[in-house]
């Protein structure tokens, strides 16, 4: 049997769900949303959905692990940390391999507030972060028909898929 040679790309794929809770910033690409019911994301960090995600699917492109490893939310270190701020060190993981962004595509799912007049500041914070093209990054969103727990209102989820190149 002959062994395959390394890829030159290699996709990941992330998801993450945080529960909806009260006195709470809500937190979604580093933008501060306003939820209708003021309702905000729970979790040891700030709990941005889209950001955890992306980084999830970073580190899951390149077999590193999920970002429990290296953010641990039972250190009180990362208690309240903006995610922007992890993504930047998950960044530095992926780049010091040799790796580049090809692209990033993520969906929210979510009901309620209205994500798309948030996508451009949501798409100029991750593109300043990884030092990419805007038009490298798709972010969109969707309702869950009020099924789930998402359609329920009491979280909101995102998935991303990333493609990854060798420099």
């Amino acid at each position: 049997m002959t062994r395959r040679s390394s890829p030159q790309f290699r996709i990941g794929n992330g998801y993450d769900i945080h529960r909806l809770v009260k006195d709470r910033d809500l937190i979604i690409g580093g933008v501060n949303l306003h939820h209708p019911d003021n309702l905000g994301l729970d979790g040891h960090s700030d709990a941005d959905v889209l950001i955890h995600s992306i980084m999830d699917a970073l580190l899951g492109a390149l077999s590193l692990g999920d970002i429990g490893k290296y953010f641990p939310p039972t250190d009180e270190k990362w208690r309240g940390a903006d995610s922007l701020f992890l993504l930047s060190k998950v960044i530095e993981l992926i780049r010091k391999d040799g790796w580049e962004i090809n692209n990033i595509d993520s969906v929210l799912v979510v009901e309620k507030p209205k994500i798309m007049p948030y996508v451009k500041s949501m798409k100029k914070n991750i593109s300043e972060i990884l030092n990419i093209d805007q038009n490298l990054i798709g972010i969109k969103a969707t309702t869950n028909e009020k099924l789930g727990p998402e359609g329920r209102e009491e979280g909101i989820s995102c998935h991303s898929v990333v493609l990854l190149e060798k420099k």
